[in-house]
């Protein structure tokens, strides 16, 4: 049997997080330590980002914490492929790389985005492995099938950006003031800049024109959308906005809670969307 490891960045529905096994991350706000998904859950990570001053920071899962992953499925006689974060945004990949040395049916993957984009990278690595593919095969065909990840998002706030140095006071200020909203993606493990609008309805609508660009959505592959904060009202308000773009090739929009490492820097009110695009 083939078994799905991903680190606890992947954002997934509890349904799919119960079919394979999670290698927690560590959050640190100030002094106190949290282990991502057990001791801190999606709420009390983002009451705790609103209340406090600092913004929290996550350290990588040591090459220990996959180890005892990896005993635990090899002692059963079974293999693997995991899943991380991009490596340029963790050192989470270089852990579970460490720890595989010993193992010849362990596969890592560095899945080059984060979130609902490494979400749905799992998600489909576990429809292959439930088609009967070996682990090794599985490996290949995601580092094939990655590139092909878009990662799209909407930011409510500035704040976060600013006081995670990513932007200065001024430009946070001035956002604010015009009520900009910027939209991001993850290419390459890198997250990039596509534009700003005016207002929500106007981001919305950049959001939809980006997925277009991208080149279409392959929708026999997993499709997900996620949102930071306590509510998803603003993501409903996107997918009314954005009907047009689903209503053709899904019946069923599934969506997450998106939590530590984008929720840290995106800050409350964030909409992503997460999709494999057309070859």
């Amino acid at each position: 049997m083939v078994r799905i490891i991903v680190d606890s960045t992947s954002d997934i529905t509890p349904e799919v997080k119960n079919r394979l096994k999670v290698v927690p991350l560590t959050v640190h706000f100030g002094e106190e330590e949290y282990i991502d998904g057990v001791t801190i859950n999606h709420q009390k990570f983002y009451e705790k980002l609103v209340e406090s001053d600092v913004l929290p920071r996550t350290s990588q899962a040591n090459p220990a914490a996959f180890e005892q992953v990896y005993e635990e499925i090899t002692a059963t006689g079974d293999s693997a492929v995991v899943i991380t974060v991009a490596s340029k945004l963790s050192g989470t990949y270089q852990s579970a790389v460490i720890a595989s040395e010993d193992y010849g049916n362990i596969y890592v993957v560095d899945s080059k985005t984060v979130a609902i984009g490494a979400g749905i990278l799992a998600e489909y690595a576990l429809e292959l492995a439930e088609s009967g593919m070996e682990a090794k095969d599985i490996a290949a065909k995601l580092e094939e099938e990655r590139d092909n990840v878009c990662l799209i998002a909407m930011l409510d706030t500035l704040e976060y950006l600013m006081r995670g140095g990513r932007i200065s006071k001024t430009a946070a200020f001035a956002g604010g003031l015009l009520n900009i909203k910027p939209v991001i993606c993850v290419k390459d493990g890198e997250i990039i800049t596509l534009g700003k609008a005016r207002g929500s309805k106007q981001g919305n609508n950049l959001l939809v024109t980006e997925i277009e660009k991208a080149g279409g959505i392959d929708f026999d592959k997993p499709i997900m959308l996620g949102y930071t904060g306590l509510s998803d009202v603003l993501l409903q308000k996107y997918i009314v906005d954005s009907k047009k773009l689903w209503e053709k090739g899904t019946s069923e929009l599934r969506s997450t809670p998106i939590d530590s490492v984008v929720g840290t820097h995106a800050g409350p009110g964030a909409v992503a969307a997460a999709f494999f695009k057309k070859n």
